[in-house]
């Protein structure tokens, strides 16, 4: 299958901002929203600082004030369960247009894993950003060279080797492994995976060694891959990815297998038409932007921007195919 255009509680407490600028004026009834801009907006990422969500949420954030779209956009965390505790504030802000949340494939298995009643079809899609393909990552000390090498000693004995990622059961790093497995005559059911709560948390458990291999986006761990002390044995997407080039594709190592993860932004539900408005109109014009596609090429990234009507229809089809699969492993 290929996915295209995927309870520690630590808050970074925020005030809402409530300022309203002078011709910042609300419609149909929704609270919040400034009509002309989301200067002083806050984006929420769902779980840890340094993981995916968190890099490009503050990058999206960066590019927005110096491109001078907007002033005072924040960025803060709130981690947990997978990013339902985040959904479920994000839920309970109805109406609130100066608030929105980041999140991907790992928020809408997470919200079928954790059984919250905080549902992302409650959430008013604004816009997806990105795409990436995943990678299989390992810690410059693994006895694993290539990813021929780690499936062959992985189908010998599925359970001896552990698997870590930085998403719940459904999310992108859990799915991309089950996935391998099938790919490669593993039963995914056999499959000892590992969950850590986002990209910051997972990769001192990759640099340590207390997992054997690590399945995520290779855009949260440059620094890490061009220091040397971690290595890529392959990337999943239909090409190599521009910024880890010597890493083979899994088609390249003869294993029929393409896997994208896509991140995005939405909002709680209630919220205005001029406050939604206002967020995918910031959001067209950093997309636009110079800055924005020199991020694109900085951290790997495919860019997939789409806004509106067609994101929540593409969120739709992706919450439907991620219930299935969890379903199949008999996890929802």
């Amino acid at each position: 299958m290929r996915w295209t255009h995927p309870l520690r509680l630590t808050a970074v407490a925020a005030v809402l901002a409530v300022a309203v600028s002078a011709c910042g004026v609300t419609d149909d009834g929704g609270s919040g929203g400034k009509a002309d801009s989301i200067s002083g907006d806050q984006i929420m990422v769902p779980n840890s600082p340094g993981g995916g969500y968190d890099t490009t949420a503050r990058t999206a954030a960066a590019v927005i004030e110096s491109e001078k779209i907007a002033d005072d956009v924040e960025v803060f965390n709130l981690e947990g369960a997978g990013g339902t505790v985040g959904l479920a504030r994000l839920v309970n802000e109805k109406g609130n247009g100066e608030l929105s949340m980041m999140m991907g494939l790992g928020v809408v298995g997470a919200s079928y894993t954790n059984e919250t009643k905080a549902s992302l079809k409650d959430t008013t899609p604004i816009a997806r950003l990105i795409e990436e393909p995943g990678a299989i990552i390992v810690s410059k000390d693994s006895p694993f060279k290539t990813v021929g090498d780690l499936v062959a000693a992985w189908r010998k004995d599925p359970g001896s080797l552990t698997v870590g990622g930085g998403s719940s059961p459904g999310g992108p790093d859990h799915l991309l492994p089950m996935q391998l497995a099938d790919a490669a005559g593993i039963d995914p059911k056999k499959v000892n995976f590992v969950t850590y709560d986002g990209g910051g948390d997972l990769l001192p458990a990759i640099l340590g060694n207390k997992i054997d291999f690590a399945t995520s986006g290779a855009g949260e761990f440059l620094d890490q891959i061009a220091s040397g002390s971690l290595r890529v044995l392959a990337t999943t997407g239909e090409e190599r990815l521009e910024a880890v080039p010597d890493a083979p594709t899994l088609k390249e190592s003869d294993i029929d297998l393409v896997f994208t993860n896509w991140r995005g932004i939405v909002a709680p539900p209630g919220i205005s038409k001029s406050a939604k408005q206002a967020w995918i109109d910031a959001l067209e014009k950093m997309h636009d932007s110079a800055g924005w596609e020199k991020a694109l090429t900085d951290n790997g990234w495919t860019d997939a921007f789409e806004t509106g009507d067609d994101f929540a229809t593409f969120l739709h089809e992706q919450d439907a195919r991620v219930a299935d699969t969890l379903k199949a492993l008999g996890l929802a």
